[in-house]
């Protein structure tokens, strides 16, 4: 428990203004969808060219030191061509194998959420499996990944011994003792290396730009999979991580701790009321709802959790309705991270009302 240093209480006005003027919560999109979506959307495309490298030309010896050192050059290309061939391969092999874990990924999350949607008990074993597959599949997905990044290296490499081969094949026009024919080979094989040398940039870039997409999507069907872990808990769907939406601007910087609880007394109005006044509240659903709208509206919006207690009773009994009160706030917290949104966006707070009847905790939007 944080210690009551970090949970400064209020008392005095009502936190929720007034009562008459609450809304109720509307039903979210995915609810009032005629045909609502059971999976999150697909993982970006992969890049999709074949890297093969042209072929090299074959010269005539021409008996001079200059014609036998552009016959080593051509070898080195055809070694280094030989060297790329390979990396593509493995390329197509690790783009192939990323597109099969995904697609056994999308299929058992569609699977589960199907589930969901119809309505299922709370931790279905069965469901339970099928989430700990989905996330067997995401860490291939992950595999795949690195497999991306050291093959990346690999190419660095190559695109290293591209550079110095090109510049030592401008170099042997200063050799002496050359013919024209020599000279007529040289200009035909640095064509021939410019070529490999783009094809090898491409291949970089192209490489690069799938490990970027890739490590985005992994990040957020990481946060999804985390807030369906939540949804086979409660044994009813919520949808998409609150993480995975895209903020206008980037979140301050944490606040931690409970501080002083927003005014209320009507000037301020709360998004969500909880109130734990049975011994199992059912929240997230329209928790979630309320949170991912808000969210809809201001993507930058911050929130504050308050804990609310009534003040009623001897000073003992007070303060443990506080106790409780804390916990309760502390629960929904931790309900809103499981369901995706930064804890940098949540401020906590703690009051005591006159008006309130049992342990009450308010989200409001700031």
């Amino acid at each position: 428990m944080a210690s009551d240093a970090l949970w400064p209480s209020l008392t005095g006005e009502n936190p929720a203004g007034n009562k008459g003027a609450q809304a109720n919560i509307p039903a979210s999109q995915a609810e009032a969808s005629r045909q609502p979506t059971l999976s999150p959307p697909p993982p970006p495309a992969l890049g999709r060219t074949n890297f093969v490298p042209p072929r090299v030309s074959q010269g005539s010896a021409t008996g001079t030191y200059v014609g036998q050192r552009v016959a080593e050059l051509r070898g080195e290309l055809q070694r280094l061509q030989s060297q790329i061939g390979q990396q593509n391969t493995q390329l197509q092999a690790i783009r192939n194998m990323t597109v099969q874990h995904s697609q056994n990924y999308h299929g058992t999350v569609a699977a589960v959420n199907a589930k969901l949607q119809v309505g299922t008990t709370p931790g279905n074993p069965s469901l339970v499996n099928q989430w700990n597959v989905a996330q067997a599949s995401l860490a291939q997905v992950e595999n795949d990944i690195a497999q991306m990044n050291t093959l990346s290296n690999g190419v660095a490499g190559t695109s290293t011994l591209s550079a110095f081969l090109l510049e030592t094949t401008r170099a042997a026009y200063g050799l002496s003792g050359a013919i024209d024919a020599d000279h007529r080979q040289l200009a035909i094989l640095e064509d021939e290396v410019n070529r490999t040398v783009v094809l090898i940039d491409r291949l970089l870039n192209e490489l690069s730009e799938d490990v970027s997409r890739q490590s985005n999507y992994l990040s957020a069907e990481r946060t999804n999979l985390t807030t369906l872990s939540l949804a086979v808990k409660n044994g009813e769907l919520l949808g998409s991580s609150l993480g995975n939406r895209a903020f206008s601007s980037s979140a301050p910087a944490a606040n931690s701790g409970f501080r002083s609880a927003p005014v209320a007394g009507g000037v301020r109005r709360p998004l969500v009321v909880i109130r734990f006044d049975r011994a199992s509240v059912q929240y997230e659903q329209p928790l979630y709802n309320a949170v991912s709208r808000a969210l809809q509206r201001r993507p930058n919006a911050m929130f504050d959790l308050v804990a609310i207690a009534p003040n009623r009773g001897n000073a003992a009994r007070v303060a443990l309705a506080a106790s409780s009160s804390k916990k309760n706030a502390e629960t929904v917290l931790r309900s809103l991270s499981d369901m995706g949104l930064p804890l940098d966006r949540v401020r906590l707070s703690a009051l005591t009302s006159n008006t309130a009847a049992t342990n009450e905790v308010h989200v409001y939007v700031r």
